[in-house]
């Protein structure tokens, strides 16, 4: 069933030097994103770190005009939108909100119309996302938990409840992984670092979907041998038992040489390999096991 996010807002940038000031600005391939498709991106700050992640959507007016939406995080939408405003210098280039728009989770073509639509550009098996009109949008359900339940058991962070502003560099975030940077471009802010993480191999930290046997909550501190090796973000799901964490990889490594295993409050933590990363995370369970594992009745 098609999902109101009403924690997501919609920017618009329009103008002739629209995808060129775009591209030169933000993480992703802009000036190869074909009309009416849609890619994850991010806006970082001049040392490397997320300040803000979207979703991108090129699209073509009626009249044949180029303009770009983006889907991001209402709760920082004012923020984004100004701190755009102080790139502009004297591009051809506008920036404006557009409540009149919102953004859907798990849309079909049959719950249309739309103004975007595809698949997650990160991920297929999130089904799709669409923009249209509010006026149609608050007529939908607005009860996005099962997108959630199954953004966290997939380790697709949110922007809010694991990125944050200001905290993570993009290969923390998985972006080299779900298609939100592009290694092959030009400059943008924040570029050189990206690139030197990338290169060097210096990323160790990473977005992880885990499973637990004690009942998760947000921000708990993940440990193996009496070290911290990361941290929960604030996305568990309901019960407890699924989550999202930010783990040190190089150290959950050592620690399971060592022959101690990861905990979160008290109780046993496994890490799940995600489907879409091409690295491989040490002692992760694949998804297929997922059935299988009940972690309360390990010590």
């Amino acid at each position: 069933m098609t999902i109101h996010l009403k924690e997501r807002a919609v920017i618009e940038v329009a103008g002739e030097e629209a995808r060129e000031w775009l591209h030169s600005l933000l993480t992703a391939d802009i000036n190869n994103l074909a009309a009416g498709n849609c890619t994850w991106a991010g806006l970082l700050t001049p040392q490397g770190k997320i300040l803000f992640d979207m979703f991108v959507w090129a699209m073509r007016t009626e009249d044949g005009e180029e303009t770009f939406l983006l889907d991001v995080a209402a709760e920082g939408a004012q923020a984004l939108a100004a701190r755009m405003k102080m790139y502009k210098l004297r591009r051809k280039v506008e920036v404006n909100e557009r409540p009149d728009l919102a953004v859907l989770a798990d849309a079909t073509e049959a719950a249309g119309p739309f103004i975007a639509f595809g698949p997650d550009p990160r991920f297929a098996d999130m089904g799709g996302r669409a923009i249209t009109m509010t006026e149609i949008a608050v007529q939908m359900r607005d009860d996005a938990w099962l997108y959630h339940q199954r953004r966290i058991a997939l380790g697709l962070p949110d922007s809010e409840a694991d990125i944050g502003s200001g905290k993570l560099f993009p290969h923390e975030a998985n972006f080299d992984q779900l298609g939100a940077v592009s290694f092959n471009k030009g400059c943008y802010v924040g570029q050189e670092v990206v690139s030197r993480m990338h290169h060097r191999g210096t990323a160790r930290s990473r977005l992880i979907p885990v499973v637990t046997g004690a009942a998760a909550r947000p921000e708990m501190p993940v440990v193996a041998g009496g070290k911290n090796i990361g941290m929960l973000t604030r996305s568990v799901n309901d019960s407890g038992s699924r989550a999202i964490a930010l783990l040190r990889l190089d150290r959950l490594q050592q620690a399971l040489e060592a022959g101690a295993e990861p905990q979160v409050g008290g109780g046993m933590l496994k890490p799940v390999q995600p489907p879409w990363a091409d690295y491989e995370v040490p002692g992760a369970l694949k998804m297929e096991e997922l059935a299988d594992t009940d972690l309360s009745d390990e010590e």
